[in-house]
């Protein structure tokens, strides 16, 4: 059975919490190590499940990989071989289809089981199979697995994405640095999450432009050489320590954060209500040229926004929607909530539900949010990573004691957070059901 966290809520936090390694980009950007039989060091790295899985991954197709301090790792793919792969890691996380990008360059024939990852909805492979089509990756659906061939192809190429999706433009980038030609991607997801990945690319030798913009053109190399890179810090994370802070009406201060990975994310904050203050702004050192900054999150009267939904970067991040959700219950008066991205998402809603939110959901996509309500202590479930997160700041907000079972789900995608927490003053402890 999945372990349990049990929390006391009603209690205003205080102290700080640091912004860990981006989990989103960290798969990327070790899949990129793999276009390279030189060694790479990766810096920053989120110490949370999926990684770990990741790495599982790397080490059944002998990748050698090793901490040589407490987030840093080296990386050599020189022995790679995919005879062993561990097709039931694969299929754990989603994170694993950037391998059809990146393995081609190092094996011309493999096949992979499907990739799992958060139930949320339909998440279709087409955008990946057709991108990687065009310049000259075929993937075959087979049952669970996927028989991806490389074939040869050379010259000049054009890819429209048929969505802006974050993982299926990198697959694209990752496919096109190592080929004869030019490639055009347009319609590319512009989230931080690619910069990074491009900006890595670059420094390992590959000529990429327009990097932060919808369209990216690749010029191929014969050849990458190995790196240090610093993985960016996670906007997802000070999205969530803002939501928690302005849920429990508490003096938090973020740091390692960087707000321009956030702007609407945080227009959408202010609109709220929600007040932060900016302080020791600095430039990054170890990145590629974002501004960082702690935030002091300050207890405020909560107001509703009418309508707040997803868009592609640099709009709402899809992952950050639950956040305002819960953000709304405390918030006076009526938000509709709209995620038309995944119609599998807004089911961590009853359980908000259970714990007093007055909620009502129109349809698979949106949902209407009254407040301010007092939430109170239930037995809960959290059905996946970021839905697993709200869980937890709606329990930290609520009176009396909350149980929210598969604890797992928020390990997938948050380093220690048991661990953080209490160091704010959480009352929050978790229960192993093994």
């Amino acid at each position: 059975m999945a372990d349990t966290f049990i929390i006391k809520g009603g209690k205003k936090l205080k102290g700080a919490i640091e912004v860990r390694g981006a989990k989103n980009a960290a798969f990327a950007v070790l899949a990129a190590t793999l276009l390279t039989k030189e060694t790479c060091e990766i810096d920053n790295v989120p110490l949370v499940k999926d990684v770990f899985v990741m790495l599982e991954i790397f080490t059944s197709i002998g990748v050698e990989h090793e901490f040589i301090s407490e987030r840093k790792l080296r990386i050599s793919t020189a022995n790679l071989s995919l005879k062993n792969i561990r097709h039931d890691a694969v299929e754990r996380i989603r994170a694993s289809v950037l391998l059809c990008g990146a393995l081609p360059m190092r094996a011309p024939r493999f096949a992979l089981t499907k990739p799992g990852g958060c139930s949320i909805g339909s998440r279709i492979l087409d955008p990946h199979i057709d991108a990687l089509a065009q310049v000259g990756i075929e993937i075959r659906k087979r049952g669970k697995y996927l028989d991806v061939v490389k074939h040869a192809s050379a010259g000049d190429r054009e890819i429209v994405l048929s969505e802006m999706s974050v993982t299926a433009t990198e697959n694209a980038v990752l496919a096109s640095v190592m080929r004869t030609g030019t490639v055009t991607i347009y319609c590319a997801a512009s989230e931080p999450y690619v910069q990074d990945l491009c900006h890595m690319l670059v420094k390992m030798g590959a000529h990429i432009s327009g990097i932060g913009t919808n369209t990216l053109v690749v010029n191929g190399v014969a050849k990458l050489h190995g790196v240090s890179h610093f993985i960016m810090p996670d906007p997802i994370e000070m999205g969530t320590f803002i939501t928690l802070a302005a849920c429990t009406k508490s003096r938090i201060v973020i740091k390692n954060t960087v707000p321009e990975f956030i702007r609407f994310d945080m227009l959408k904050f202010a609109e709220a209500g929600v007040i932060v203050k900016m302080k020791n702004r600095r430039k990054n050192a170890h990145g590629w040229g974002y501004e960082m900054a702690d935030m002091e999150v300050m207890p405020s009267a909560l107001v509703a926004v009418k309508k707040v939904h997803n868009m592609p970067y640099p709009g709402l991040s899809p992952d950050l929607l639950p956040m305002f959700v819960v953000l709304m219950t405390q918030a006076r008066g009526i938000s509709l909530i709209h995620d038309w991205m995944y119609e599998g998402r807004l089911k961590y809603i009853e359980e908000l539900k259970r714990m007093g939110a007055d909620a009502f959901i129109c349809d698979p996509h949106r949902a209407l949010i009254t407040g301010p309500t007092p939430l109170e202590g239930k037995e809960i479930t959290s059905f996946d990573l970021r839905a697993g997160a709200v869980l937890i700041i709606a329990a930290l907000t609520a009176q009396g004691t909350t149980v929210i079972q598969n604890a797992y789900q928020v390990d997938r995608g948050y380093e220690d957070i048991v661990g953080r927490l209490k160091k704010m003053g959480a009352n929050i402890k978790r229960i192993s059901n093994s």
